[in-house]
């Protein structure tokens, strides 16, 4: 991966004027993330775009996904992704703040939220501040996700382990339950760096799973290769 893009087997992401690069976090998140039976698709803080073209390659062609970016440069950055990748008709790309984003609801909401919570340090970088929650807390998050997924729907994020005591404190003031949770573990033994969480309107049974990124034999997890082989162009 080059500072100015990253090529995956069905299409290429520029990135150079995103904070955000092209990480393990959205791609994840991206390949991960289950679709159902959604055919209207949000992805808050989209970035350059990533999570959502890899939802627009694994979803029917009839699937409308909108990415919402606060960022100018970044939502420009997007736009121009969608329009060279394959599915420039079923992605839009919203330049906007969530809290002022009015729209129909959506069956499936997916975020790569800030990792940082107020107060904590963070480097005073763009990438820093793109990482904050100083433009998006995660009761702002949950709050306008409740707003804008419909009642049958789910929202689906990625979440480093360090924040998901408070994210499961302010999914439940929202009336958010957790319906399945990974622990991604970056090599075989260690302790889960992040985590995938899928979060429901209705209670009922969780689901917990791990995936392992790196075994101790020098080699991709199973379940990882079979989670991204779709996308990376050696794997």
């Amino acid at each position: 991966m080059s500072s100015r893009g990253f090529t995956f087997k069905q299409f290429h992401i520029n990135h150079d004027r995103c904070a955000m690069k092209v990480g393990t976090d959205g791609i994840l998140l991206g390949a991960w993330a289950s679709l159902g039976s959604a055919r209207r698709i949000l992805d808050i803080g989209t970035g350059s775009g990533l999570v959502a073209l890899m939802l627009a390659q694994r979803s029917e062609p009839e699937v409308k996904i909108t990415g919402l970016e606060l960022d100018e440069a970044a939502a420009l950055q997007a736009a121009d992704n969608v329009r060279a990748s394959p599915w420039p008709k079923k992605i839009d790309i919203v330049q906007g703040a969530l809290q002022e984003y009015l729209a129909d609801p959506f069956d499936l909401i997916v975020s790569n939220p800030p990792y940082f919570a107020h107060g904590q340090e963070f480097a005073d970088t763009a990438r820093g501040q793109a990482r904050h929650t100083g433009s998006l807390s995660l009761a702002e998050l949950f709050r306008h996700s409740r707003r804008l997924l419909s009642p049958t729907g789910s929202l689906m994020l990625v979440l480093p382990s360090q924040a998901m005591d408070e994210a499961l404190v302010q999914a439940a003031a929202y009336d958010f339950f957790v319906a399945e949770k990974v622990a991604v573990i970056t090599k075989e033994g260690k302790v889960a760096g992040r985590f995938l969480c899928r979060l429901n309107s209705t209670k009922c049974c969780s689901v917990s799973g791990e995936l392992v990124i790196n075994t101790n034999y020098n080699a991709y997890g199973d379940a990882y290769v079979s989670l991204v082989s779709p996308f990376y162009l050696k794997m």
